[in-house]
């Protein structure tokens, strides 16, 4: 565990306040779920909580499926960084953090698609727009009122090989993410 040389006193309710520098570092934003661990050395170990995460096998399993039988790369992915993905190099994209774009998507809670001659979004911080791959359409995971993520296809330069009409990819990745959400829910 690596020391961060900041100390900070309980309040009278038991609040502790976890420094901004923390904070954007961690990428934690206000309203963020956090888990809180504590082991036999006297140590609390706050974690962020990803809702999306518990379903990762689930949702690799779903963004295979669609993978399978559509031939859409698809990207499932909690608030900050890809949980799961199919028609993709996982190493490349699985736990990598999300580009400033598709969070501002994630954030906006409403569907997104891309439009010929406008910019590119890329899927991951570390991409640009010119790598070829770039979000063709992406719907937020919401449950119970609450952002949980995002159900991204991915299409890519000289390489769309799918048939399927715009529309019916757009139902499909907004039905992914409703399912994702209710599955949540129960």
């Amino acid at each position: 565990m690596k020391a961060t040389g900041i100390v900070r006193r309980i309040d009278d309710l038991g609040r502790v306040v976890i420094p901004k520098e923390i904070r954007r570092t961690m990428r934690i934003r206000e309203g963020d779920p956090l888990e809180i661990y504590t082991d036999r050395e006297g140590e609390v170990i706050f974690k962020k909580y990803s809702p999306i995460g518990e379903l990762a096998s689930f949702a690799a399993q779903y963004a295979e499926t669609l993978h399978k039988t559509c031939s859409l790369s698809v990207v499932i992915c909690d608030r900050d960084v890809v949980i799961a993905c199919s028609g993709l190099p996982r190493k490349e994209y699985t736990e990598q953090t999300l580009s400033a774009e598709l969070e501002e998507i994630i954030a906006k809670r409403s569907f997104y698609t891309h439009r010929e001659g406008s910019p590119r979004i890329p899927v991951l911080a570390r991409e640009s727009s010119e790598n070829g791959r770039y979000i063709k359409c992406a719907m937020p995971i919401i449950s119970e009122g609450d952002i949980i993520g995002c159900v991204a296809s991915v299409a890519q330069d000289g390489n769309d090989t799918h048939v399927l009409t715009d529309d019916v990819e757009t139902k499909l990745i907004q039905t992914a993410a409703g399912f994702l959400g209710r599955q949540l829910e129960s």
